[in-house]
């Protein structure tokens, strides 16, 4: 059986889905499992062992379809579900089973206040997708993978963080998903152990400020290593604590444990830290400023707060996350 699966965006999407590829792959060995994607997120899968062959969109849909034809796949899984994603599928013409995207329930949640949403992992709703086809959800998360080449060196971090270390996302997509430099520079002075600062070239100067509080104990990474290499050293900290964001779910696929801060987003969209049953519980903790009717106020976040108070970040209490932070220490 020659399979599409398709879901172009983000980081941090793109690895929840993971699990599909493993369980169709592991499930059914002779299945030829293709992947279409977004160019610019090429490295979130190009070393998953599952996929046998990898397609990229890079803004001509024609041209991308034309390639698809070629290949004449006997099922389309669509896990992105938009306009995009229904041509595709017309002009496919396999069988196609797409996902339950749920986008008035997380309207009326975003908009009104109003929770229809089911008590359901976006994960699991990308595995229920291909439950038709006889595939079961095998319990062991989300998957990961970086070659040797891309794992960072000791020699590559200062002297004071070779022997363990926390790591602190600072970056997101956008503003209202991110704490405040000086929430971020407190949470860092307060925290007794070394960290690394980890984010992409947009976050080096915030990470620059954040790490001239304490240099010796801070070492600002942003900009300076790939995605891969990001991860490495996601995996290789003692913990983790991150915004709604890519590397939230790549450290998760580590089974590391996450502190994860929550603004203009939300658990309640169905996007909270996830391993898989069988390594569910314990591993994570959820900060939330509570009592905010406004919370969330977006899939996505925004950049600028709704409201112009930004209290489901300014608010966030910073002594309870360090204490927790100390305390899985």
């Amino acid at each position: 059986m020659k399979i599409l699966v398709i879901r172009f965006s983000s980081i941090g999407d793109i690895v929840l889905t993971t699990p599909v590829f493993r369980c169709m792959k592991m499930q059914m060995p002779t299945a030829e499992i293709h992947f279409l994607t977004k160019l610019s997120f090429k490295a979130v899968t190009e070393h998953n062992p599952y996929i046998h062959q990898f397609h990229y969109f890079n803004g001509n849909l024609a041209e991308t379809i034309s390639t698809l034809k070629k290949q004449q796949f006997d099922v389309v899984i669509d896990l992105h579900k938009n306009f995009r994603t229904f041509r595709i599928k017309q002009a496919l013409k396999a069988p196609a089973y797409t996902y339950q995207k749920l986008s008035w329930q997380k309207f009326l949640l975003t908009r009104l206040g109003l929770n229809f949403m089911p008590n359901k992992h976006i994960t699991q709703r990308c595995l229920d997708t291909i439950a038709p086809l006889g595939f079961k959800d095998d319990g062991k998360g989300l998957d990961y993978f970086i070659t040797e080449k891309d794992k960072v060196q000791q020699q590559d971090l200062p002297i004071g963080h070779r022997f363990g270390f926390i790591a602190i996302v600072i970056g997101a997509s956008y503003y209202t998903k991110k704490l405040p430099v000086v929430k971020l520079q407190a949470l860092c002075n307060a925290i007794n152990h070394p960290i690394v600062l980890v984010g992409g070239k947009e976050d080096t100067a915030e990470g620059a400020a954040i790490a001239s509080i304490n240099p010796d104990k801070i070492y600002n990474a942003c900009g300076k290593f790939s995605l891969h290499e990001s991860a490495s050293i996601v995996q290789q900290s003692k913990l983790v604590i991150a915004h709604d964001t890519g590397l939230l779910y790549v450290a998760c696929a580590f089974h590391k444990p996450v502190l994860a801060i929550w603004g203009g987003t939300s658990p309640k969209l169905g996007v909270e830290p996830y391993y898989g049953s069988s390594l569910q519980g314990g591993k994570y903790t959820n900060f939330i400023v509570p009592n905010l009717g406004c919370q969330p106020c977006s899939n996505f976040g925004t950049k600028t707060c709704p409201k112009g108070h930004f209290k489901c970040m300014n608010n966030q209490d910073v002594d309870t996350i360090v204490a927790t932070a100390m305390s899985l220490l």
